[in-house]
């Protein structure tokens, strides 16, 4: 065999491991939709004066009368059931009693769910009260570079193309992409065989999308440089290297024959037909273009 059509032939049998059989895009299904589920829960109570370490104990007992399980929760030593990260927090802030959400902040609410043994992981930022015009705009911004990343998934499509629909954009409104953080393959492994970067990297894996894969899409957009640090204390909080605000949007997808399903779309956001709701407004989008209807 040729050396060329060796790789390709190594190349197809990995990709063909990462498909899901029907039974378990099942499985993914109820984990999706216990996950959206689980986020219009908590989202009633994000708002000022609320802890985060309130909004982890309402996900962690909601997961548990429904019979699921937290996935964040001792991973690799994580200490809570999701992760709440405000203002110039990146990712991984560890709900605390001591963190009390306020007019004007921005926080991001990060849940991972196993359901019958599969994963599901979206997250939302949300502004509090009153924000700022610069956080209003970063919110948005990260929003439609999810909506882009999503539009790009479809069948024999590189994956390479998911970061090539959002640093552009991320880059034409002023603001950066996170380098570090990545999505990834998910399903009876909370990452599962490939990364998802959300910058255009001409070293990534050239993995080529099939219908069956299930991925997460989970771009964090800073303000400021896309530089990060991480809290030498916890070891998990990280924050922007320069201060500046940083938001993200995640959901979990599975690819179609003919595009992505999102599996971790709410019940909200299935009643107001978006792909998110963002302060009052249900975005979508269909072949690039963004869409906006109030709620």
């Amino acid at each position: 065999m040729h050396e060329d059509a060796g790789r390709a032939a190594k190349k197809n049998g990995r990709e063909a491991r990462m498909v899901k059989s029907p039974e378990e895009l099942e499985g993914m299904r109820r984990a999706g939709e216990f996950n959206g589920r689980l986020m219009d829960y908590v989202r009633e109570q994000v708002k000022p004066g609320v802890s985060t370490a309130h909004l982890d104990r309402l996900a962690y007992d909601y997961t548990l009368d429904h019979g699921h399980k937290p996935a964040c929760l001792g991973y690799h030593g994580f200490p809570k059931s999701v992760c709440t990260s405000i203002n110039d927090v990146v990712c991984h802030g560890i709900p605390s009693t001591k963190e009390v959400l306020k007019d004007g902040d921005i926080v991001n609410v990060d849940l991972t769910t196993i359901v019958e043994g599969f994963h599901a992981d979206s997250s939302e930022t949300f502004m509090i009260g009153e924000v700022s015009d610069k956080a209003r705009h970063l919110v948005e911004v990260t929003a439609i570079a999810l909506l882009r990343g999503i539009d790009a998934v479809g069948p024999n499509v590189p994956l390479i193309e998911v970061s090539k629909a959002i640093e552009p954009y991320v880059k034409s409104q002023g603001c950066s992409v996170v380098r570090q953080y990545t999505g990834h393959g998910v399903g009876r492994k909370f990452h599962e065989f490939f990364t998802v970067y959300h910058h255009v990297d001409p070293d990534a894996d050239d993995i080529v999308l099939r219908p069956g894969m299930t991925l997460t899409i989970e771009p964090m957009i800073n303000l400021g440089s896309w530089k990060v640090v991480t809290d030498r204390v916890d070891g998990w909080t990280v924050r922007t290297r320069d201060g500046s605000l940083s938001a993200q949007f995640e959901h979990t997808i599975a690819v179609t024959e003919t595009g992505a399903e999102i599996l971790t779309l709410t019940p909200s956001q299935r009643r107001t037909g978006g792909i998110l709701n963002v302060d009052g407004i249900a975005l979508n989008i269909a072949g690039n273009t963004i869409s906006r209807r109030e709620n």
